[in-house]
Formats: structure tokens, sequence, C-alpha cells
């Protein structure tokens, strides 16, 4: 096993499956799965959600009545929807869990800690992250970021429905070449979308691997853990 300890980033977008909107039990149930086989090998991990399935935030919102903050705040409480599905679909395949929360609310998880969070990953718990960071303006891909530097993560993982990063969109060109391995300062100057530009800079300050794989491939969680070539790598250039 090449990453030992984990943080895998799962968007909101990924957990609606083919929907419009709403929770994919078909996808929750895949990815309890694999992230199972990740664990049974001994893999500690831990999860940052997002919440587009149910609530993007602002850039969605068109009427002036909710503003930037409000809705925000509204996107990060359903992260914590997201958490509480997710843990049921990972308890169910028989791994246990514990869902961290950047906003208090005791009746439903715990605060988030670090001591906490990096001691029940040793005990061979999944600690779900929910909440975001819980600040307005910060997205789940820095918060995922942040959390993996918190945790000592080995590397964070970003599962999509794309295999990678690629020159051009791929589904518009296909004649795009996908990016096995690529830097930070790349990233920057090509402008990927796949994650915010705070999430890089953060994982370019503290050394921390980004890999961008196709999660909704079977065992490829497993296999990136492993060490294998997949998807691309983002990484400090040396």
């Amino acid at each position: 096993m090449k990453y030992k300890r984990s943080l895998l980033k799962l968007s909101g977008e990924a957990l609606m499956g083919e929907n419009k909107f709403g929770l994919h039990s078909t996808r929750f149930q895949q990815y309890a799965e694999e992230v199972k086989k990740v664990v049974d090998m001994g893999g500690q991990v831990a999860i940052v959600i997002g919440g587009g399935n149910i609530f993007r935030g602002f850039p969605r919102i068109k009427e002036k009545t909710i503003n930037r903050i409000e809705g925000d705040y509204m996107g990060m409480l359903a992260t914590v929807i997201n958490g509480i599905a997710f843990q049921s679909y990972l308890e169910n395949v028989g791994i246990c869990t514990c869902i961290q929360t950047a906003i208090r609310m005791d009746e439903i998880a715990e605060p988030f800690g670090i001591d906490r969070a990096i001691h029940h990953l040793e005990r061979g718990k999944v600690v779900i992250f929910v909440a975001g960071l819980g600040n307005p303006y910060f997205t789940t891909d820095t918060a995922a970021v942040l959390r993996a530097i918190e945790i000592k993560a080995d590397v964070l993982l970003k599962g999509t429905k794309v295999d990678g990063i690629y020159t051009t969109d791929p589904e518009k060109n296909k004649y795009a070449k996908k990016l096995k391995n690529i830097s930070f300062d790349m990233a920057y100057q090509m402008g990927i979308k796949v994650m915010d530009q705070t999430a890089f800079i953060l994982g370019n300050e503290n050394d921390l691997p980004i890999i961008i794989f196709d999660i909704n491939k079977r065992g490829n969680f497993k296999k990136v853990i492993s060490g294998e070539k997949i998807g691309t790598m983002v990484s400090k250039k040396k």
C-alpha cells in the first residue's frame, strides 16, 4: 500500500448519479463498497463530501433575497445531509464511522477536532468531515485540502466522473490528451477547473499530492491507494 492515510473528496454531483438532483442509492452503495476495499486492506480513510446535489450555494441563486453568506451556509447544511446518508451506507457494509462537523450540532455529529479525527482513523474508523470549514466563501475542495493537511494524510484523492486532467475538455475535443502528472504551477497556468485555485495553493504550499481519478470505475480507489498510475497526479515540482 503506497498511501496509508488518504482523504477522499466526493462531490455532491457524484452522489446524485444520473439524477438531476438529490441522492442516488446505487452511487452511495458503490462508493461505500469502494471505501470498504481500502479499509479492509488496512488503509485509513477520511472523507469530505460536497453538497451540490442538494444545494450548490451562491452561483445557482438567482433571487436577490438570498445573499452569498446565507447561500453558502445552506450549502454547508447540504453536506451534513449527504454525510449522514453516506454514514448509513458505510455502516451497512460493516465499516465503523464517525462524522465530524465544522458547525456544532451535537445530536448529529461530534465537533471537528484534529486529535480526535486522527485517533478515530488509527482505530480503523472512517471519518466523514461535513459542513465544509464552517465559514462562507470557502469551497469543499478547499476544506478537503485543509482537512487532509491537518490529519497528515499522505494524499488527497478527488473522485470525479472523468479519469484525470486533460489538455482540453475531452467531451468537446476528441484529440484532448490526458496528463498523467502535472505541477501545481502548471495547474494555475492552465486554469484547471476540477478544483478551485485556493485548494491548489494550499496543496502546493504544504506539499500535498492530489490525484484526480474516476471514482465510478469499480476498483479504482483501491488501485490508487496501492500506487497504480490511475488518473492525474498534481504535485509540487521537485
